[in-house]
């Protein structure tokens, strides 16, 4: 019986932690799955990554955001990036095409991905804190000004939980070689392509969850990778450089009209048109 206890209690410690069976990593390499013996997933993640839109909500509903910008952003990318319609190829007077041919059509068009794979939910772990990544063709920052617009223009939104969105044409690693690097990529195009443009700006520096990098050092540095031509203006700048610390990512975009469109916060915007009255200036369209 001593001899029975003792492996018992010998298997019992040398069980304490399930064994794991396998890796599964889906295709975009976003999603690793660990699965003990007997199937069951213990662990799951989806890394941040990518352009995408950052979206703040209302507190607890946070899987409602999620399934409303699934809408939202489906019907917005329907719209702004319609599917080219199928061609014949041989024309009208082709002969009908074989049963093997039917078949094999059909299998292809099943294949396709659905709408929605355009777009997947990035886990934060954070409260009223929403990433949702964006595949081609989409345009996070066309795609979210569309929508913001809309709402200036009718006083309605069409999202119930949503807050503010913020669009991010790239991310990275949060270290500073990373970020100098993105926006090199995301935002020095930009100014290089405005010929002779000279543009006034400000850097947008939204932190969360983040404590490794100080604030005005970094800020000091993006600066200066921007052209000399091109001056910082804090008040009233043509262009905002938005870039977002969250945890160990950084996403960053360029975009315009940030402070009149409310930092394109949709509830703000909706409730001061309903109201009659605007917050940070006038909210219509010029």
């Amino acid at each position: 019986m001593a001899d029975k206890g003792k492996s018992s209690r010998g298997g019992d410690k040398r069980r304490r932690y399930r064994s794991v069976r396998s890796n599964v990593t889906c295709s975009s390499g976003h999603i690793l799955i660990l699965h003990c013996q007997d199937g069951t997933p213990i662990w799951g993640k989806r890394s941040i990554d990518g352009p995408g839109v950052w979206v703040t909500c209302v507190k607890g509903k946070e899987r409602q955001t999620v399934g409303e910008l699934y809408d939202l952003f489906s019907a917005l990318a329907e719209e702004m990036w319609p599917e080219r319609g199928e061609k014949d190829g041989d024309g009208m007077d082709q002969e009908e095409e074989d049963l093997e041919a039917q078949i094999a059509r059909e299998v292809a068009a099943m294949k396709k991905p659905r709408k929605e794979q355009m777009f997947a939910n990035c886990k934060t772990d954070t409260p009223c804190v929403i990433f949702i990544s964006c595949k081609p063709p989409v345009d996070p920052v066309a795609m979210v000004l569309k929508y913001v617009n809309d709402v200036v223009h009718t006083g309605i939104t069409r999202t119930k939980y949503s807050q503010r969105l913020t669009p991010v044409s790239g991310s990275c690693v949060a270290n500073t070689p990373e970020i100098c690097g993105l926006f090199k990529k995301v935002v020095l195009p930009f100014f290089e392509n405005a010929d002779d443009k000279k543009y006034t700006y400000k850097i947008e520096l939204r932190s969360r969850n983040h404590h490794t990098i100080a604030r005005d050092p970094l800020l000091a540095e993006l600066a200066a990778l921007v052209p000399a031509t091109h001056k910082v203006d804090l008040k009233n700048p043509e262009v905002f450089i938005l870039v977002e610390l969250f945890k160990s990512v950084c996403g960053m975009s360029v975009v315009r009209d940030y402070y009149r469109l409310m930092k394109f916060n949709v509830m703000e915007i909706a409730g001061a048109k309903q109201e009659g009255e605007g917050r940070d200036g006038d909210v219509r369209m010029n």
